[in-house]
C-alpha cells in the first residue's frame, strides 16, 4: 500500500498510514479537511477527533501540480473489522475532475470486507454509482444531511 499507482492513465495515489506521513504532508492533509468541511461548509465540529493516528488509519490523497494534496480521504477500521471511508473531499480548484472517484477506486481496491461510509445526501447518486447502497435513514450531521451506505470490497 506504499508504493504510489504509476499507471499513465490515473494520478498517483498516495496511500499511508499516519506515521508514515511527513510533518508538511500532515499538514496539508489537514488543511484541506479543515478548508472544506471546517470554513467552506461552515461547520464547526472537532476536525482532529482522535482516529488519524490510529494504527490501522489510512490516508489516501493524490498530489496536484503544486505538489500539495488535492483529493483525500480518510479509511478507518472500525472494532468490527468494517471498513469506514471519510473525509472524501476535492480541492475547490479542482472538483469535477473525477479525482474522488480515483481515490474510492482505489480504496474499494485495496480495502477488503464491507466499506461504509455517511454521504452528503446531495452525493448519495454518485455513491450508488460506486456500488453503494443505502443501509439507513437521512440523518443531520453538523446541520448538512446525510444519509449511511455500504458496498462490498474486495
Amino acid at each position: 500500500m506504499n508504493e504510489p499507482d504509476r499507471r499513465p492513465d490515473r494520478p498517483s495515489i498516495n496511500d499511508r498510514r499516519f506515521f508514515e506521513l511527513d510533518v508538511g504532508t500532515l499538514h496539508d492533509l489537514l488543511q484541506l479537511r479543515v478548508d472544506v468541511f471546517v470554513v467552506e461548509q461552515d461547520c464547526a465540529y472537532p476536525e482532529l477527533d482522535g482516529r488519524d493516528p490510529e494504527p490501522d488509519t489510512r490516508h489516501v490523497w493524490l498530489d496536484g501540480p503544486d505538489g500539495r494534496p488535492v483529493a483525500m480521504a480518510r479509511v478507518l477500521v472500525e472494532s468490527d473489522g468494517t471498513h469506514r471511508v471519510g473525509r472524501v473531499t476535492t480541492r475547490a480548484d479542482a472538483r469535477g475532475s473525477g479525482l474522488a472517484g480515483v481515490l474510492l477506486t482505489h480504496v474499494h481496491d485495496t480495502t477488503p470486507g464491507r466499506i461504509v461510509l455517511d454521504a452528503q445526501t446531495h452525493l448519495v447518486p454518485w455513491y450508488t454509482s460506486l456500488g453503494y447502497e443505502s443501509t439507513g435513514d437521512e440523518f443531520l450531521e453538523d446541520g448538512i444531511a446525510h444519509v449511511p451506505m455500504a458496498r462490498r470490497g474486495r
